[in-house]
C-alpha cells in the first residue's frame, strides 16, 4: 500500500508525509523487534532447561513436560516468524525511505517550482538546530576519512612532500600576484604601446592571475591528500570537486576586481565613476566567498548522501544570499547615484543595456526572495544559478570583445610596429589595414557572441551546481556540443534563446557588412547591397533550421510540413515562390542592382532595394514604385547603367535654308563645350540629319556623366543655345521636330 502511494506521488509534501510513514513504519518494526527477542530469548532459555526430547524408549517424559516443550517449541516457531517479517518489513522500510529521498532529490533538480516550505518555517531550520542521527554519522565518517588522510599525509614517508606542497600552496595564494604583477607592469610600460589596448590587457591579465593564483593553491592542497596510495574515495571526489568549485568562485571574484578596479580607476575598462566603484567593490568578494562555502556545503551533502532538508537549508541560504547581494548592490548604487546629483558631481553615462541590465538583476533578486518567503525553494535556487551564470558568461564577453577589438586595433593601425611590419611585409597600403581591422574585429566579436551563446545554452535550464554549469560547457569540447545537454524546463527555452540570439547576431553583423566593412572595399555599391541582402538571407534560414533542431525536430520527419507546403504552393504561394526565387537570381545574377537606371513596363527610375519577394524603384519625383521580382526576370528590362554609366544629351534643332550650317554647327558646339556636365571625351559632334523644304535639321550629342543629369543638362543647354542663336541673329524655322 505504501509502495503504490510512493509510486503516484508528485508534491514534496506528499514525498514528505511518506517518508515519515516509512520511517514511523521502520522505527514500530525495530520496536517490535525490542520487544520480541526477549520473549524469544526466554522461550529458548526455558526449552534448555527443559533439555531434547529423548531419543530412546528408555526414558519416558510426563504429559506435562511434552506439552509445556511443544507449547514452547510453537512460540519459539511463532516469535522467530515475527522477527524475522519484522525485520523484513524494516529492512524494506529503510529501503523505501532511501528510495522517496532519492525521488526528493530528482524532484528538486527536475521540478523548479516544487514548493518545500517557506524560509520561515521551523522546519527549514530543524537540521541546523536539531540534525537528524543519521546525517551527524554520515558527516562524522567523512570528516574521520579526511582526518585518516590528513594523518597518513603527514608519516615519515609523506610528510617531506606534504610540507613542500603546503609551503607551495600558501606561497603562490598569499605572493603569487604581487610576484607576477612586476613583468606584468613592464610589459604595459614598455612593449605594449599606448592606448585602449593597455586597459584590457591588464583587465584580461588581472582574470587569468586570479584563476591561476587561487586554483593553483588548492590544487596543490588537495595533491597532498589524492597522491596517498589509501585515501578514501570520498576524498578523492570531494577535492576535485572543491578544485572545480574554486576556479568557478575565483572567476567571479577576478571579474569583479578587474572590471570595477577600485586602486587603479585610470586603467578602469567601462565607463564607471569612483564613488560607485567604491560601493561595489566588496560584493564580488563577498558573493565569491559566499558561493564558495555554501557550494562546498553543496557538494558534501550531496558526496554523503545528507537527508533532503540538510540539502534544502544548503540550497536556501545560498539562494538568500545572492538574492540579498543582487538587491542590495543596485539600491545602494541608485542611492550614490541621487547623492551625485543631488552635490552637482559628474556621474557615468549609462547605457540603456546598462539601465536594462541593472533593472534585470534588481527585479531577479526580488524573485528569489519571494520564492524563498513562500516555499519555492529549489526555484530560488535555479534562478539564483542562473542569474550567476549568466553574469558570468556576459562579463567574459565583455572583457574579451574589448580585449579583441583593442588588440585588432593595435595590430592593424599603420602608426604602430606591427602595422608597419605589416605595411612592409605585405606591401599593403592603410586602407587595406583599416579593412583587415575591420573585419578581424568582426570576426572575432562574432565568433566571441556565439561562444557566449552555447555557453549560456548549455550552462542555463539544468544546471544544479557551479560544477555542473562549468562540466556542461566543457562537454562542448569533449565532442557532445549541444547535443549533450539535459536541459531540464525545456527545449523551448533554449529553441527561443538561440532565436533571439541568431536574429541578433545576423542583424549585428548585418549592419556591420553594410556600415562598416563593405564600404570600405572597391565594391560598388550595388554589389555590397546585394551581398548584405543575400547574406541575410542565408542567415535566417540558417537560424530557422537552428531553432528547430533546439527544439528537437528531425529534418527527416517533417514529410507532413513538406506535403503542407506543396499543397500551399499548388494553390497559392506559387506567386511569392516564384518571386523570391527571382530574388535570388537577381542577387546573383544581377542583371539588374542596387543604384541602376531601370526601365520596365513605362516606369523608369532607380532601383533602391531588391527584396525577397518585391525590388523597390524610385521615380523622379521621389516616389517609389513596388515592382515584383518575377517581372524583372520574365519582361524587357531597360537597364541605362548596366553596361555604360554615362548618359548621352542630344538636342535636333530645325533651321531655314537661308542659315550658315557652319556657322550654326561652331555656335551648338559652343554651347556644349562651355556647360560643366558635357564631357571632353567623347567629344560633343553635330549632325546634319536632314534637308528639306521644312529647312535644315541639324543635331547636336553630348555625353554627361551619369544618364540620371540628363535632363537637367538639356533643359540648360537649351536655354544657353537659344541665347547664342539670339545674339548672332539666326532664326529657327517655324516647324520643329
Amino acid at each position: 500500500m505504501l509502495k503504490q502511494q510512493v509510486s503516484t506521488a508528485k508534491t514534496d509534501k506528499q514525498f514528505t508525509s511518506l517518508n515519515n510513514d516509512a520511517q514511523l513504519l521502520a522505527n514500530d518494526t525495530e520496536q517490535l523487534m525490542a520487544t520480541l527477542e526477549p520473549q524469544l530469548a526466554q522461550v529458548v532459555a526455558q526449552l534448555e532447561v527443559l533439555g531434547p526430547a529423548p531419543t530412546n524408549g528408555t526414558l519416558t517424559e510426563t504429559t506435562q513436560v511434552v506439552s509445556q516443550r511443544k507449547s514452547l517449541n510453537s512460540s519459539k516457531a511463532l516469535l522467530t516468524t515475527q522477527i524475522e517479517q519484522a525485520k523484513v518489513i524494516a529492512i524494506g522500510a529503510q529501503n523505501l525511505s532511501a528510495q522517496i529521498d532519492e525521488m526528493r532529490r530528482g524532484a528538486l533538480k527536475t521540478q523548479i517550482a516544487l514548493n518545500t516550505g517557506t524560509l520561515l518555517g521551523e522546519a527549514f531550520w530543524t537540521p541546523l538546530l536539531n540534525p537528524s542521527d543519521q546525517d551527524v554519522a554520515r558527516f562524522n565518517k567523512f570528516s574521520s576519512q579526511l582526518r585518516d588522510a590528513w594523518q597518513q599525509a603527514w608519516d615519515k614517508e609523506w610528510q617531506i612532500g606534504s610540507a613542500v606542497y603546503l609551503l607551495l600552496a600558501l606561497t603562490i595564494g598569499l605572493f603569487g600576484r604581487r610576484v607576477l604583477d612586476k613583468p606584468i607592469n613592464w610589459i604595459l610600460l614598455h612593449v605594449l604601446p599606448q592606448g585602449r589596448f593597455r586597459r584590457s590587457f591588464l583587465a584580461s591579465v588581472t582574470v587569468l592571475e586570479c584563476l591561476l593564483t587561487l586554483g593553483i593553491c588548492v590544487q596543490l592542497l588537495c595533491h597532498i591528500f589524492t597522491r596517498l596510495p589509501v585515501t578514501s574515495l570520498w576524498v578523492h571526489e570531494f577535492a576535485g570537486q572543491l578544485v572545480g568549485l574554486t576556479y568557478f568562485s575565483s572567476l567571479v571574484a577576478a571579474l569583479g576586481i578587474s572590471l570595477l578596479s577600485h586602486r587603479q580607476p585610470s586603467w578602469r575598462l567601462p565607463g564607471i565613476a569612483d564613488p560607485v566603484v567604491k560601493i561595489l567593490a566588496p560584493f564580488p568578494a563577498i558573493l565569491a566567498t559566499s558561493i564558495f562555502i555554501f557550494g562546498t556545503f553543496e557538494q558534501l551533502n550531496a558526496l554523503v548522501g545528507a537527508s533532503i532538508e540538510l540539502t534544502l537549508l544548503g540550497n536556501g541560504l545560498l539562494a538568500l544570499l545572492v538574492g540579498i547581494i543582487g538587491l542590495v548592490a543596485p539600491l545602494r548604487v541608485n542611492r550614490i547615484r541621487r547623492m551625485m546629483r543631488d552635490e552637482g558631481e559628474e556621474s557615468e553615462v549609462r547605457s540603456t543595456i546598462a539601465g536594462l541590465i541593472h533593472l534585470a538583476i534588481s527585479l531577479t533578486s526580488m524573485v528569489i526572495i519571494l520564492s524563498l518567503l513562500i516555499g519555492y525553494i529549489p526555484l530560488a535556487r535555479f534562478i539564483s544559478f542562473e542569474l550567476l551564470w549568466i553574469g558570468l558568461v556576459l562579463s567574459c564577453w565583455y572583457l574579451l570583445a574589448n580585449f579583441v577589438v583593442d588588440l585588432c586595433d593595435i595590430v592593424f593601425s599603420p602608426t604602430t610596429y606591427c602595422g608597419k611590419m605589416l605595411k612592409s611585409s605585405l606591401s599593403v597600403n592603410d586602407r587595406h589595414l583599416s579593412l583587415a581591422d575591420t573585419l578581424f574585429t568582426g570576426l572575432g566579436k562574432t565568433l566571441l557572441l556565439l561562444l557566449a551563446t552555447v555557453a549560456l545554452i548549455n550552462g542555463t535550464f539544468g544546471s544544479t551546481t557551479p560544477l555542473e554549469l562549468l562540466n556542461n560547457v566543457a562537454e562542448i569540447w569533449g565532442g557532445k556540443g549541444l547535443e549533450g545537454s539535459n536541459i531540464i524546463p525545456s527545449r523551448v527555452m533554449n529553441a527561443l534563446l538561440c532565436l533571439v540570439v541568431g536574429l541578433y547576431v545576423l542583424r549585428s553583423t548585418r549592419r556591420w557588412l553594410d556600415k562598416d566593412f563593405l564600404p570600405k572595399t572597391k565594391l560598388d555599391r550595388g554589389m555590397r547591397a546585394s551581398l548584405v541582402t543575400l547574406f541575410a538571407n542565408i542567415g535566417y534560414v540558417l537560424i530557422i533550421m537552428l531553432t528547430f533542431s533546439m527544439l528537437g525536430i528531425e529534418w527527416n520527419k517533417l514529410a507532413w510540413i513538406v506535403s503542407a507546403l506543396s499543397v500551399g504552393i499548388g494553390f497559392g504561394l506559387q506567386e511569392i515562390v516564384k518571386n523570391f526565387i527571382s530574388g535570388l537570381i537577381l542577387l546573383t545574377e544581377r542583371p539588374v542592382k542596387v543604384g541602376d537606371l531601370i526601365s520596365i513596363s513605362g516606369v523608369e527610375g532607380d532601383i533602391r532595394r531588391i527584396n525577397v519577394r518585391a525590388t523597390e524603384i524610385q521615380l523622379s519625383d521621389k516616389s517609389t514604385v513596388i515592382v515584383p521580382n518575377s517581372q524583372l526576370i520574365s519582361q524587357n528590362v531597360r537597364n541605362a547603367t548596366m553596361g555604360n554609366a554615362q548618359g548621352v544629351a542630344t538636342i535636333t534643332l530645325t533651321f531655314p535654308l537661308n542659315i550658315d550650317p557652319e556657322q550654326v554647327r561652331t555656335l551648338l558646339l559652343d554651347a556644349y563645350r562651355q556647360h560643366e556636365s558635357i564631357l571632353e571625351a567623347p567629344a560633343p559632334s553635330v549632325s546634319f540629319k536632314e534637308l528639306g523644304p521644312n529647312g535644315i535639321v541639324l543635331s547636336v550629342t553630348g555625353y554627361v556623366i551619369s544618364p540620371r543629369i540628363v535632363g537637367s543638362t538639356r533643359s540648360d543647354l537649351l536655354y544657353e543655345i537659344l541665347k547664342m542663336l539670339r545674339n548672332a541673329g539666326v532664326d529657327l524655322s517655324q516647324s520643329q521636330k
